[in-house]
């Protein structure tokens, strides 16, 4: 297993997160909207929090268990989002998860990311099962795995308690052996 800092896409740049991007993922992902969307971002959330976050991401991928990157533009540094990869090795696969910033919404970035992200997986991790999931109402994060060449499994109903509600997760997975029908790069 190998653990790749960077990534480049056409339009971004995957990298490992720096202590000096608490304050952006502070910004960024204590948006409410971001975290009301996401199962463990907090809100507000505080800078002091994010340095414990980014903190653990060598830890995290030198026992090859999650592997986070931070989402830039190519042409314009600067955080937009962080991107995922949740290790579960005995069973060889793993979990996405990611955000975007809002101003950063409807660009096809998070699709992008998670195509990189999911090729990582398969190709320098070696799982065999990549899935995602998200909250009923964020349906535009379906819409980003469907385009990534995840495919729909269905609705776990009230699985999950998100600010004392309970929230149905719709669950997707790509799997390495898909084929060209189902790899993130036959989806345009």
């Amino acid at each position: 297993m190998s653990w790749q800092e960077r990534i480049e896409t056409d339009r971004l740049v995957l990298r490992s997160f720096r202590l000096e991007d608490a304050a952006d993922v502070a910004h960024l992902a204590g948006d409410r909207e971001i975290a009301a969307n996401t199962l463990n971002v907090p809100h507000p959330y505080e800078e002091s929090a994010a340095v414990e976050w980014i903190a653990m991401h060598t830890a995290w991928a030198a026992a090859g268990e999650c592997f986070v990157f931070a989402v830039e533009r190519r042409d314009e540094p600067g955080l937009i989002g962080a991107i995922a990869l949740d290790v579960t090795r005995e069973h060889q696969r793993a979990e996405l998860g990611y955000w975007i910033g809002r101003p950063f919404w409807n660009r096809g970035y998070a699709t992008e990311a998670a195509r990189a992200v999911v090729r990582f997986g398969f190709e320098d991790l070696g799982v065999h099962r990549i899935a995602a999931n998200h909250f009923s109402a964020n349906g535009a994060s379906g819409s980003v795995l469907l385009k990534a060449g995840f495919t729909y499994e269905g609705c776990l109903r009230g699985c999950a308690l998100k600010w004392g509600r309970h929230e149905d997760l719709h669950y997707y997975s790509v799997l390495a052996t898909d084929g060209d029908e189902g790899s993130p790069d036959a989806v345009s």
